[in-house]
């Protein structure tokens, strides 16, 4: 598969859209904690809805920060779309996958402000998704498309942290 013969499918194939495996984890929690609550936190702790705001709000604040970023780079941020550049500013000076970080950390903000197991449960599920069957399947097509510039990247910026 390359370009040159024309057989390259020119975007990821990730196998879900991660906010729709995203929004699934969140309805699956919710709809989990509604038939058989599961508390994360001791009842001493205080507004744990407000620990959780932020934290989610972090989380989203950093996806918004990463999808920014992709745009202003000219490229595309959904998964079924060419990619069109390696993009090392902003967040992916960090992290090659800094708008999934940002999901996670909105499922562990409702986890604690709905003060519920049932999110950290379902994100183990939803990382080994989003690990597996997107990000996987994004390194790869970056590396078919790129090859040494992604590889450099790969290099100096680790996948999640």
């Amino acid at each position: 598969m390359n370009e040159a013969s024309g057989s390259f499918r020119d975007s990821s194939n990730a196998a879900v859209r991660p906010p729709i495996a995203w929004a699934l984890a969140a309805v699956a929690s919710f709809t989990l904690d509604w038939l058989y609550p599961l508390p994360l936190l001791p009842e001493a702790i205080p507004a744990s809805w407000l620990l959780g705001a932020i934290t989610f709000l972090a989380g989203l604040g950093l996806l918004i920060w990463s999808a920014a970023t992709l745009r202003r780079a000219g490229t595309h941020i959904q998964t079924v779309q060419p990619t069109t550049t390696i993009v090392e500013d902003g967040p992916y000076r960090y992290s090659r996958n800094p708008i999934y970080i940002g999901m996670f950390l909105g499922l562990i903000g409702l986890a604690i402000g709905f003060d519920s197991l049932w999110f950290l449960v379902l994100l183990v599920p939803f990382y080994l998704v989003i690990r597996y069957a997107v990000v996987a399947r994004e390194e790869a097509y970056l590396e078919r498309k790129f090859g040494d510039i992604y590889r450099a990247y790969q290099a100096r910026v680790r996948r999640w942290l």
